[in-house]
Order: C-alpha cells, then structure tokens, then sequence
C-alpha cells in the first residue's frame, strides 16, 4: 500500500493514536506518499466536469490537506484560490507546493468567510464528520459562495457486498469504532457515514439545489451504473 517514502508502521499507529488536528500535522510531510491521497483518476475527472460547468473565478478547497485540490482549482479558476483546514502540518505542505494560492487554518464547521466564492471543491474529508455533523458543514460552504455559486464533490459508488473493498470498509469502520470506544482523543474517521441519500437530503436542508453528474472516465459497474458520480450543489440565485 505504501512507498518506501511513506510512514512507517510506527509513525502510522502514532497517528492512529492521536487526535485528528494532531495525528495530520505527524503525518503531512508523507501524506502524498499514502494511499490517502486522492487518486490522479479522480482528479482529472473532476477538472474534466468543471471545464463543461464553468467559468469560475474564484475557488475554494474545503479540508484542503497538502492541497491537491487546490491545484485542480487553479486550473479552473480565474481568480484567487483558497485552501482552508485545520491542521497547521499540512497546510504546510500545500504551501510548499503551491505558494501562490491563499491558506487559512480553519474548522470546517465553522468557515471564517463571507459569500465570496464561484466554487468550491473537497476531496476525500467527509470521513472526519459524523453524520449529525454534515448539514452544519454544508451550510458553512452554502455561506462562503456567492448565489449561484457551485459546491461540487465526487462521490464513488459503495463498494460490492461481499468484495475485498466492502470487507475493508467494513472491517475498518469497526475497528476505528472500537477505538474511539477504549481511546481519547477520538479520530474520527469513517468510510460508510457518507451514503448518498443522506447527503442529497442534508445538501437540499442546507439550501442547494443538488444534481448529479457521472464521471465517465472513472468507469461504470456491471449494472451500468457509474463507479463514481460527481455531486453538484448549487446557491440559488437571490438566496441570503
């Protein structure tokens, strides 16, 4: 799963072990060499679906880590792009690489702007809130974009019951639940609290208007359906 110029065993229980905000900021400077990072495939095929949605101009990355979305936004941006997470380690790291974009260490939950963005973009975060906790975060996206503005995520289809990644998952869940049961601080972190039924009502509560998009480059499953769909979450016009 790893290169040799990932973390190591030790460094990843240390993590393991530690608070999100911490466990992050010990893992940043290996992150991009973790299977953690999210996939070139994916990126690609999100950039490919904002050139048909565009033009945008300025652009936010939501729980930004080492900024790959960032890069991404910078391609599809005309204007200023904006990482915002709350682990400084990181933040660091996606400095490094793109120094010309804006970063803020902030909590999601609680985002410092006002409507001031086209779109924004996350990758890979929503593991880290527990499902109580999601319609407040859309709502502080809905409130950093300007009306008409886009909130637009990929959201891979659930894996076959009874597949290796299904037993993972699963397997997975279970044993960070176990932890967070015996250990403090909690990591939260979680692969099957992010279900599309629930997102598509806690998007439309927070006050988008949501459609979905497939990802033709990523491919689809036996039944047609695609392996993953591209969430497009729009401001109304004329909202406060």
């Amino acid at each position: 799963m790893f290169t040799p110029q990932g973390p190591t065993f030790r460094e990843l229980a240390v993590q393991a072990l530690s608070s999100i905000e911490h466990g992050y900021d010990l893992l940043a400077p290996k992150f991009d060499a973790t299977p953690f990072r999210t996939p070139q495939p994916i990126l690609h095929a999100v950039e490919s679906a904002l050139g048909r949605l565009g033009p945008f101009e300025r652009g936010l990355d939501v729980c930004c880590g080492t900024g790959a979305g960032v890069g991404l936004l910078r391609r599809v941006c005309d204007g200023q792009v904006t990482g915002v997470d709350f682990s400084a380690g990181m933040l660091a790291q996606a400095r490094a690489a793109h120094p010309a974009a804006t970063w803020v260490r902030a909590d999601a939950r609680a985002l410092p702007f006002g409507p001031r963005f086209d779109l924004a973009v996350s990758f890979g975060a929503f593991g880290h809130f527990l499902p109580h906790e999601q319609p407040g975060l859309f709502a502080q996206v809905r409130a950093s974009l300007r009306p008409g503005g886009l909130f637009v995520f990929p959201l891979p289809a659930p894996p076959r019951v009874g597949s290796k990644a299904y037993w993972f998952m699963l397997g997975f869940d279970a044993a960070m639940r176990v932890r967070n049961a015996l250990w403090r601080p909690r990591f939260v972190m979680y692969y099957r609290t992010f279900r599309l039924a629930d997102v598509r009502e806690g998007l439309a509560a927070a006050g988008f208007e949501v459609r979905l998009l497939p990802l033709p480059e990523l491919g689809v499953r036996a039944d047609g359906s695609p392996n993953c769909r591209l969430v497009v979450a729009r401001r109304p016009m004329g909202t406060s």
